[in-house]
């Protein structure tokens, strides 16, 4: 008895004896914190140090490393004995949320809440790694018996920066131009960060889109832990504005429905607990305003969909530099903005300890009410198996996984439900080949997100799009209905490659990326291929439109060993290729028609640069770079003047504002390109630039749907409190639209003859006529879902989406909508493709 009396003791000792030793981020780095920006690998040498210091309460997990090669690590503090059962701890959590693969019965008395603290997605919104260090040393000091006492009954997760490469790339630029002394003046170059800036990943993505997606490293990485943990409450620390004062929860309407009242009464909790110590302190802040709790993709959602109290936290300081001026003449310093998210960060966890006995038992609550009752009307989704998106259906399986969602085949039983290609009410049968996902499960909440076909507003003034389904993003016909359907058994995926020999050629349907990427890798061979514009039948096997053909002609260097080399490479790709023994085919066109097109690899260069937009110019790059294996040049927009235009067959231009077409004499030499042979593809709005210089199809002009039903003088006479709401009348912040396709265009190849978009502009566009070929038009009103203002939506129909115009003996391209969207919107990755491909080739 007195052994067990002793142990705690002890363990205290320890530590306090551990912690004398310990340094605070000062004594460590050698300067006040807030003086200078850290880099990335002194913030991980100071979590080193403070984990081997007091080891009895801190653990340090390495969980990955970024595109570059930065670690990403997070720490793990705890009392002494809670740390000591940790591994336990943790599982028990997994149970509380029906997420645990043994059969133990969860522990809910005593069971601490799990806090976990993202710092830093956005790398040049740099303070918040400077408060991580400070927070983290505030846990482990011991002249601070609060935070003890709040370690009895709560976990902390800290990680210090999930965007190392970003911040990196901030700090270098500043440390190489501040002076000895910060110049607060805002016109001094230390405010103004250079193309693409810091906000991005390596390939320029934004971290803070990509937590349901997990289409980055860093992204799967981390939430790979995340789910591990699934702590009760999250926060995803950032900057905004310098002008604007701190922002905390609770958060902006439109919360999502799904959203439970605890999860909101919870939120103004802690708010008032963080006003409470800011008014103290006489420093400003805001809630309840513009950060909307809806996309759910973002760091305060996607915890919050899966039982979290998820929270952003915005301090002012974009741009802010180690100190900057304000219009109010304050002078904002890093030093500031770190001890504000210092203070939150604290807050975040005295209020947790103190509500930790609830904050488990309704995260309990949340998932026993998932696999019970389940959220939303829908009790069963089903994604239907066609032939033609098998590629995509394993993505979707893949996503589906990475996310914890449960699947099962179908069992050939009967429903009815909501039909998201027609919009209408129908039967179906649910077949062995199709996906079932039960809303019956423990991530409900997120299923019923990501799959609903129209989510509801509460508030249209959005922070991000509005409409993301599953099934439009895939291009994968489905099925939601109210039914429960029995389940079938586990679904296996048909993905097993066994390619045969041929003596005389191979086809290879046009089906997804991945066809894509093996025909850029035979190509980059050397290896010479063929596509067909027309579909055509051998031996009873049908091949659409796009089919790729390799024969021996034209391939005679390889001798003896082309087949073993298609054969190795294809199968390497995981893509099944069609023996064919003669160049004659049942119904179609031969292989030796002129309908039958060489397939050349094309050198590809994309623009990036100043007056692009980084995050449009980053998903291609990373879509070249990482999917499709396919080599890609970056050319600055300020060095087109100077391009080697012999050198290029396809230019890529992502959204952006381009200069060079300004340029008299440089627009004179890439209209002689494109003349010569060159192709475009240009996207969103490089299709609105293109249009300026008589490139492509002007902006659709179109009267005020509704000016005739509005009073006299009423502009003149409209209230100035209603600005913001009267502004979104005429805007769409992301709503899907079905587009109607020309499938025999060689850029809609590969699909039916319609395609869900993801409008994000009030653009449409006339259609192509003389040379020109309309092959994505909106012929009516065919919004489906999304916010969509009542002046925008009368307006956008009657016009061109997807076009190609023929100049000379060259192609542009015009894909006004981003069909790579966040690198989640998958059906629309093939269209791309086609366009660098197939489109003029």
């Amino acid at each position: 008895m007195l052994r067990k009396l002793l142990l705690p003791v002890l363990s205290w000792l320890i530590v306090l004896s551990s912690a004398a030793q310990v340094k605070s981020p000062e004594e460590f780095l050698g300067y006040k914190t807030g003086t200078r920006y850290t880099p990335h690998f002194k913030i991980v040498s100071y979590f080193q140090q403070v984990a081997a210091s007091v080891p009895a309460m801190v653990k340090l997990q390495t969980y990955g490393e970024t595109n570059e090669g930065r670690p990403l690590l997070l720490a793990i503090i705890s009392s002494p004995e809670n740390m000591q059962q940790i591994e336990q701890l943790r599982l028990n959590n997994l149970r509380l949320a029906n997420l645990s693969k043994d059969k133990m019965a969860p522990l809910e008395e005593k069971a601490p809440a799990i806090v976990w603290l993202s710092y830093n997605v956005h790398g040049n919104e740099a303070s918040s790694s400077e408060a991580s260090m400070l927070t983290l040393f505030e846990l482990v000091n011991p002249a601070v018996p609060a935070t003890k006492e709040w370690l009895k009954n709560t976990v902390v997760i800290i990680d210090p920066c999930l965007n190392p490469d970003g911040r990196d790339r901030y700090i270098n630029w500043f440390n190489s131009v501040v002076g000895r002394q910060y110049n607060p003046q805002r016109a001094a170059r230390e405010h103004r960060e250079p193309w693409p800036g810091g906000r991005t990943n390596h390939y320029n993505y934004d971290l803070n889109r990509d937590w349901a997606w997990q289409t980055q490293v860093e992204s799967q990485q981390r939430m790979n832990l995340y789910n591990q943990w699934m702590p009760q409450v999250h926060v995803d620390f950032h900057e905004q504005g310098i002008n604007e004062p701190y922002y905390f929860a609770p958060a902006a309407e439109p919360y999502h429905e799904v959203i439970t009242s605890w999860q909101r009464e919870f939120q103004v909790a802690i708010g008032k607990n963080h006003a409470k110590y800011f008014d103290r302190h006489g420093w400003l802040f805001f809630t309840k305003e513009r950060f909307d709790l809806l996309y759910p993709s973002y760091g305060d959602t996607y915890p919050t969909y899966n039982g979290s109290i998820g929270m952003t936290y915005e301090q002012g300081g974009i741009g802010a530099g180690l100190g900057v001026i304000l219009d109010a003449g304050d002078t904002l310093t890093l030093a500031d903005r770190a001890q504000h998210h210092f203070t939150t960060s604290l807050s975040t966890i005295e209020i947790s300890s103190l509500n930790a006995g609830r904050l488990v038992k309704e995260f309990r609550k949340f998932f026993s009410d998932a696999v019970t009752t389940g959220y939303g009307e829908y009790k069963t989704y089903v994604v239907k198996y066609e032939a033609r998106g098998q590629e995509r259906i394993g993505k979707l399986l893949r996503l589906l996984d990475k996310n914890g969602i449960r699947y099962s085949a179908g069992n050939g039983a009967a429903g009815k439900g909501f039909n998201y290609f027609s919009g209408k009410e129908e039967s179906f049968t649910a077949s062995p080949d199709d996906i079932v996902i039960p809303a019956l499960q423990p991530r409900s909440a997120l299923v019923k997100v990501l799959f609903e076909p129209k989510p509801k507003l509460s508030d249209s003034v959005t922070y991000d799009i509005t409409a993301w389904a599953l099934p439009y993003a895939y291009g994968l016909n489905a099925w939601a209905t109210k039914e429960k359907l029995p389940a079938g058994g586990a679904y296996i995926e048909k993905n097993t490659v066994v390619n045969n020999e041929t003596s005389y050629g191979y086809v290879i349907p046009w089906a997804g990326t991945k066809t894509v990427k093996l025909v850029g890798h035979l190509l980059q061979k050397g290896i010479l291929l063929r596509y067909a514009e027309q579909p055509f039948e051998v031996n009873g096997t049908q091949f659409d439109r796009g089919a790729v053909i390799v024969l021996k002609t034209s391939n005679k260097r390889f001798e003896n060993d082309l087949w073993k080399v298609v054969r190795e490479t294809a199968t390497a790709d995981g893509i099944r290729l069609y023996p064919v023994s003669s160049g004659f085919v049942d119904k179609g066109y031969d292989f030796g028609s002129d309908r039958v097109h060489p397939l050349k690899a094309p050198r590809v260069a994309l623009v990036t640069g100043e007056g692009v937009n980084p995050n449009a110019a980053g998903e291609l790059w990373h879509f070249f770079d990482q999917e499709l294996d396919y080599p890609v040049t970056l050319i600055n927009s300020n060095d087109l003047g100077r391009a080697a235009w012999n050198e290029i067959d396809v230019l890529v231009m992502p959204d952006g504002n381009y200069r060079f077409l300004g340029n008299k004499d440089e627009l004179e030499a890439f209209k002689a390109w494109i003349n010569k042979g060159g192709r475009v593809v240009a996207l969103e709005g490089a299709v609105a630039q293109l249009a300026k210089a008589d490139i492509g199809s002007k902006p659709k002009k179109t009267e005020d749907a509704d000016k005739k039903d509005k009073p006299e003088n009423y502009e003149a006479l409209r209230e100035y409190q209603y600005r913001e709401r009267e502004s979104v009348s005429g805007f769409t912040p992301g709503s899907i639209w079905k587009i109607t396709l020309d499938p025999s265009h060689p850029l809609a190849f590969g699909y039916p003859d319609y395609y869900y978009t993801l409008k994000q502009d009030d653009n449409i566009y006339e259609f192509l006529k003389e040379g020109g070929w309309n092959v994505g038009v909106i012929k009516k009103e065919n919004a489906v879902a999304g916010f969509v203002g009542a002046v925008l939506q009368p307006k956008l129909k009657d016009g061109l989406v997807f076009g190609v115009q023929s100049i000379g003996n060259g192609t542009v391209n015009l894909l006004s909508d981003n069909v790579l969207f966040r690198s989640f919107w998958e059906n629309g990755k093939l269209l791309f493709c086609n366009a660098v491909f197939l489109s003029g080739n």
